[in-house]
């Protein structure tokens, strides 16, 4: 588990990570609920993006989640939504929803409040790719910002690693 993640915005390790995608020939796509898109609008500010990002969907509700993302209702039911099998599930569900080779999630508590049980800065980003899906838990502190923030920087360091994971398309 990581408590922190820094970097100017996540804009670094974006242009790693699209040139990552680029040089490999791979194609990303982001279901975000509490990023609200910042983890795609950073990917698309970097120059090259439309080479490799396919897109995204904000799914900030459940049924959303549910019924865009595929994440089995059940599962939402049991845990709620800030759980890393929800995670995994919303990374999945965007890798095929936008047709990509590589799928990454993000679902938390930004605050103020505690949210299905879990603490204000909890966070999970999930990571899905043809051969594997995992999610990664983080603890991030600060105001509501700050913890967007964090989670985006966070899933861009997941979204290198795994395009670096995955190796080569042709």
């Amino acid at each position: 588990m990581s408590t922190h993640a820094s970097g100017s915005g996540g804009a670094q390790t974006a242009t790693a990570a699209v040139a990552a995608a680029i040089e490999r020939h791979l194609t990303v796509a982001t279901a975000e609920s509490l990023t609200a898109g910042l983890v795609a609008a950073t990917l698309a500010n970097t120059p090259g993006a439309s080479g490799m990002l396919q897109g995204g969907v904000v799914a900030y509700q459940n049924s959303v989640k549910a019924d865009v993302l595929g994440v089995p209702a059940d599962l939402l039911a049991a845990v709620g939504s800030v759980d890393g099998g929800v995670a995994e599930a919303m990374a999945d569900g965007a890798r095929r929803a936008c047709g990509s080779d590589v799928g990454i999630s993000t679902t938390g508590v930004a605050g103020p409040e505690p949210h299905d049980g879990k603490a204000v800065g909890t966070v999970f980003i999930g990571v899905a790719t043809p051969t594997s899906v995992s999610a990664f838990e983080y603890r991030f502190s600060g105001d509501r910002q700050a913890i967007r923030e964090q989670a985006r920087e966070a899933a861009m360091v997941r979204l290198l690693a795994a395009l670096s994971d995955v190796g080569y398309r042709s």
